[in-house]
């Protein structure tokens, strides 16, 4: 159940850069721990908690209600009544795969990755199949620097056939970080077939463009993700980094400047415009 799930991206956590000749890439900063709830907060508010409330009133020896509920206050960012919720749900069906991959991630936005561990391990005992857990449980191994057993994840989520596109995305990720840039090119053009409406894996796409010396096509997806949301610093910085390698400086100056008005604690976009200016 739980939607959001299959909504977000995580982090590159690369950084991209030219310094001495040697492209160093720069990565998404997209929070990955809130990433699975970035889904229209509608599904989140007060009246479609409440609606959701009623149905509970009226069914409360019903899991689904509960796990439903949990999503919601998931998406509204009320952790611990997702928690209770999912809780519930569990205690009324033991064997709610989906409930146990939703706590999971409530777990996860709580910062307790080993709960959130055991549960997506709980949920794929119950399903050796459910794409969903083996994605959340890949990025808990990501962030853990497990990279090897976030790859088998991703991998089997996607031999399961998963339509999920963070599968490929994260798969695309962990490519890019061993510079197999034509197989990350090649998952990051998939996760956008799939979910062409997402900057994140236009950014992760133009990075390993960038890497292979197509600047025409990063630049492309660079700007795609800046139509697609102008707010990520991320993008821009991007963007910025291409105008830089063409010494178009001033562009990169006004890119690395509006980067930093999103964020001013980018680093990449600090550290670029200080060296285009040093080089203007």
């Amino acid at each position: 159940m739980f939607p959001a799930a299959r909504t977000g991206f995580a982090s590159h956590g690369l950084s991209a850069w030219v310094l001495a000749g040697t492209l160093l890439l720069a990565g998404c900063q997209t929070d990955p721990t809130n990433e699975t709830f970035r889904v229209d907060r509608a599904q989140g508010s007060e009246q479609n908690i409440a609606s959701l409330s009623s149905v509970i009133a009226a069914n409360p020896n019903d899991p689904e209600g509960y796990n439903v509920r949990g999503s919601a206050y998931g998406r509204a960012g009320e952790f611990r009544r997702a928690l209770s919720d999912f809780n519930m749900a569990i205690q009324l069906n033991p064997r709610f795969y989906q409930a146990y991959a939703n706590r999971a991630l409530v777990q996860r936005n709580m910062g307790d990755q080993a709960q959130a561990l055991q549960d997506y391990n709980a949920a794929l005992q119950l399903n050796p199949r459910y794409d969903v857990a083996f994605i959340g449980r890949g990025n808990l191994y990501r962030q853990a620097g497990q990279l090897d057993r976030a790859f088998a994840d991703f991998n089997q989520a996607i031999e399961n056939d998963t339509t999920d596109p963070r599968a490929y995305h994260n798969r695309g990720l962990i490519y890019q970080s061993r510079n197999q840039h034509a197989q990350a090119i090649e998952d990051f053009s998939t996760a956008i077939s799939l979910s062409s409406t997402s900057p994140e894996p236009y950014n992760g796409r133009g990075i390993s463009y960038l890497a292979m010396g197509d600047d025409d096509n990063a630049f492309s997806d660079f700007n795609t993700a800046i139509n697609l949301n102008g707010n990520l610093a991320e993008s821009w910085a991007n963007q910025a980094l291409v105008y830089e390698r063409r010494k178009e400086f001033q562009k990169a100056i006004r890119s690395y400047s509006h980067a930093l008005k999103l964020d001013p604690k980018y680093e990449p976009a600090r550290a670029g415009l200080a060296r285009v200016k040093a080089a203007s």
